[in-house]
C-alpha cells in the first residue's frame, strides 16, 4: 500500500488515526501500541498475505536471538543472529542474482528461482541486525515484546525507511508521549504528508515519463541525442530526488500524528560541497548503518590510507548492492567508493596548498557544488539504467559522442523540450535555494535530532512553519493539488526506494 494511494488516503489512514485516539482516550498504552502493530500488518498485508509470514517469523525469531544474548552474552549467538538475517536476505534478494552470475562464467544451467522480493525485507533486516548487535554491546535492556514488534513494523518507515535504531523509536513507545500535543501533532504530521505527496505525485512524477522514455529506448539499445541524454540525466535526478524527499516526509508527518518521532533521513543532499557531504545528506540511516556496522568493524581510517580506501570502496560496494540484485548499482556504488577516496585524497592534499594556488571562497563553493553534482548525476545514470549498454548510451549522448542517431524517433519525442528546461529550472531554484521540510519545522523538532544544526541560516524567514491560518491554507492547497493530480494519473507509481 503506498502512502500516495487513494487505498491509503482514504481507507486505511483514517480508521488507524481514529482507533489511536479512541485508545489515547481511555490511557491504554498497550492498547495503542497493539493497534499500531495491528495496523502495520494489515498494511504489509495488503501487499502479500503470504510474505506476511516471514515479517513476522523474522520479528519472533530475532526476538528470541535478543533474549538469548542478553541471558549468555554470548558472541557466538550474535554472529549466528546475523548471519541468519544476511543468509534470509541474501537468499530472497540475491539467489536468482548469483544464478544469471555464475551460468554464464562457469557455463552451467542452474535453473532460475523468480523468487518474489519480499517488501521492506532490506530495511526490516538491517535494523534487526542493529537491534542485536546493540543488545551484545549492553546498550539494550530487556524489551517488552510489544515495543519490539513495533519497532520493526511501524508503518510509516517499515517500508523504505529510515532505518531506525532502537534508540530511535522505542523509549518514544509510552503514554506520555502518545498523549503529548494532540492538535500541534496533527497539524505537524499534516503539514509534512501534504508536502510529501506534492512532492512525490506533481514533482517526481512530473518528470518519470521523460526517464522512462530516454533510458527504456537506451536500454533497447537506442543511441541518445545530447539533448535527449542530459533531459533523461537530469530528470531521473530531479525524480529520485523528489520521490525519495517526498517519501522521507511523508514517513516523518504518519510518525508524528502518533506523536512519534523518527530521525532525519534527508537533508537536501544536492546543496553538499563534497560527495562526502552529500552522503551525510542522503539516505542518512543508511549511511549510519553502513558506517558503524560495516566500515567501522572493518578498520575505519585506523590502518594508513591504503586501508582506508579499501574499507570507503568495499562499504559502498555493498551499499550499492544492498539497492539492487544488478551489476549497475554494484557499479553505482564502486563509482561513489571511487568519489569518496579522490575526496579524502583531495582534502589532504589541499591542506598543503599555500593560499596563492587556491580559489577565492565564493569561487571554490561554485566550482566544489558543481563538481559534486556532474559527479552523483554521472553516477545516477548506472543507477537508473537497467544495463551497462543502456547506461553507456546515455552517457555517450551527454558527452555529444551518439552517432547513427535516429532523428525522427527524437525529434518527435523532443517536440515539447522548451518547457522541460523551464521545468527543470523551477525544480533547480527548489533543490539548491528553497529551505527543506526539516528547516521549515525547525521549530517543532520534526524530528529526533535536534534541528538547529540543519538550517541555521534560512533566508525565507516568512515560510518558517507555524501553526497559523496561512500555513492551514498552504497545506490545504498542497494537499488538494496532489490528490487531484492522483485523480488524473493514469497508473500509481511506487516510491523508487520501495524496490530495495
Amino acid at each position: 500500500m503506498v502512502f500516495s494511494s487513494f487505498e491509503f488516503i482514504y481507507l486505511f489512514l483514517p480508521p488507524v488515526l481514529a482507533g489511536y485516539l479512541l485508545l489515547r482516550w481511555f490511557g491504554s498504552e498497550r492498547g495503542i501500541i497493539w493497534w499500531l502493530i495491528a495496523a502495520s500488518i494489515a498494511f504489509y498485508a495488503w501487499w502479500s498475505p503470504l510474505h506476511l509470514i516471514l515479517l513476522i517469523a523474522s520479528v519472533c525469531v530475532n526476538f528470541a536471538l535478543h533474549k538469548l544474548i542478553l541471558a549468555h552474552k554470548s558472541k557466538s549467538i550474535l554472529t549466528l543472529g546475523i548471519i541468519g538475517n544476511l543468509a534470509t536476505l541474501g537468499y530472497f534478494k540475491y539467489a536468482d542474482f548469483f544464478i544469471a552470475t555464475i551460468n554464464p562464467l562457469l557455463a552451467t544451467e542452474l535453473p532460475m528461482l523468480f523468487i518474489v522480493l519480499p517488501l521492506a525485507i532490506s530495511f526490516f533486516t538491517f535494523q534487526q541486525i542493529s537491534f542485536l548487535y546493540d543488545t551484545y554491546k549492553g546498550d539494550i535492556a530487556a524489551c517488552d515484546f510489544s515495543k519490539y514488534c513495533l519497532f520493526v513494523v511501524f508503518f510509516p518507515q517499515l517500508i523504505a525507511g529510515p532505518i531506525v535504531l532502537q534508540k530511535d523509536t522505542i523509549p518514544q513507545f509510552r503514554l506520555s508521549v502518545f498523549q503529548s500535543k494532540l492538535t500541534l501533532n496533527l497539524a505537524i504530521g499534516g503539514t509534512l504528508f501534504a508536502i510529501g505527496l506534492f512532492k512525490k505525485i506533481v514533482l517526481a512524477d512530473g518528470v518519470a515519463p521523460v526517464v522512462n522514455t530516454v533510458f527504456g529506448l537506451a536500454d533497447a539499445g537506442q543511441a541518445v541525442p545530447i539533448e535527449a541524454a542530459w533531459l533523461g540525466a537530469l530528470a531521473y535526478t530531479f525524480q529520485i530526488y523528489f520521490d525519495f524527499s517526498g517519501y522521507c516526509d511523508m514517513a516523518l508527518g504518519l510518525a508524528r500524528m502518533f506523536g512519534i518521532r523518527l530521525p532525519v533521513n534527508f537533508n537536501s543532499p544536492y546543496q553538499a560541497r563534497s560527495i562526502v557531504e552529500f552522503w551525510r545528506r542522503w539516505h542518512i540511516t543508511l549511511s549510519r548503518f553502513l558506517r558503524d556496522y560495516l566500515y567501522i568493524p572493518l578498520g575505519g581510517n585506523k590502518y594508513g590510507f591504503s586501508r582506508r580506501y579499501f574499507n570507503l570502496t568495499a562499504t559502498m560496494v555493498l551499499g550499492g548492492l544492498w539497492h539492487g540484485a544488478a551489476w549497475t548499482f554494484v557499479f553505482w556504488g564502486l563509482l561513489h567508493g571511487f568519489y569518496l577516496i579522490i575526496n579524502h585524497a583531495w582534502t589532504a592534499f589541499s591542506k598543503e596548498l599555500p593560499n596563492r594556488l587556491t580559489l577565492p571562497k565564493p569561487l571554490a563553493i561554485v566550482a566544489s557544488q558543481a563538481l559534486t553534482m556532474l559527479a552523483v548525476i554521472v553516477a545516477w545514470v548506472f543507477f537508473r539504467a537497467e544495463t551497462f549498454g543502456g547506461a553507456t548510451s546515455v552517457l555517450t549522448g551527454m558527452a555529444g559522442l551518439s552517432t547513427s542517431i535516429d532523428i525522427k524517433l527524437w525529434k518527435a519525442l523532443l517536440s515539447g523540450s522548451q518547457d522541460l528546461w523551464v521545468f527543470f529550472a523551477f525544480l533547480a531554484v527548489i533543490v539548491f535555494y528553497a529551505p527543506n521540510s526539516i528547516q521549515l519545522m525547525r521549530h517543532y523538532r520534526p524530528i529526533t535530532q535536534k534541528t538547529a544544526t540543519l538550517g541555521k541560516r534560512l533566508f525565507w524567514q516568512g515560510l518558517v512553519w507555524r501553526p497559523s491560518h496561512k500555513w492551514a491554507v498552504i497545506a490545504s492547497i498542497t494537499i488538494l493539488v496532489a490528490i487531484l493530480q492522483l485523480y488524473r494519473l493514469e497508473d500509481m507509481t511506487e516510491f523508487i526506494y520501495f524496490n530495495f
